[in-house]
């Protein structure tokens, strides 16, 4: 027997499916998983980058290096704002 809970996030998940399928799939579940813009593994991913150029930049003297973790930890860092895509007031 279904619950009334049930069809209201049967009814969520149906309107989500187009924009994040993943939480979609978790709301049938009843394990919703985390929103899209929530999720930060590429931030961390570009950030762990950077820092790595930036050890390897200091620790042989390449200012090529340093100026590329510079930029891509300057790239990495509004990953982290989980509010990146709504437009600013």
């Amino acid at each position: 027997m279904r619950q009334p809970d049930d069809e209201h996030l049967v009814d969520l998940a149906a309107r989500l499916e187009p924009h994040d399928p993943r939480l979609a799939r978790g709301l049938r579940t009843a394990r919703p998983a985390r929103p899209r813009e929530y999720r930060r593994a590429g931030a961390w991913g570009t950030l762990a980058f950077a820092v790595t150029l930036l050890v390897v930049g200091m620790a042989l003297p390449e200012g090529i290096l340093v100026a590329a973790g510079l930029v891509l930890a300057g790239i990495a860092v509004p990953l982290f704002d989980p509010h990146r895509d709504r437009p600013q007031r």
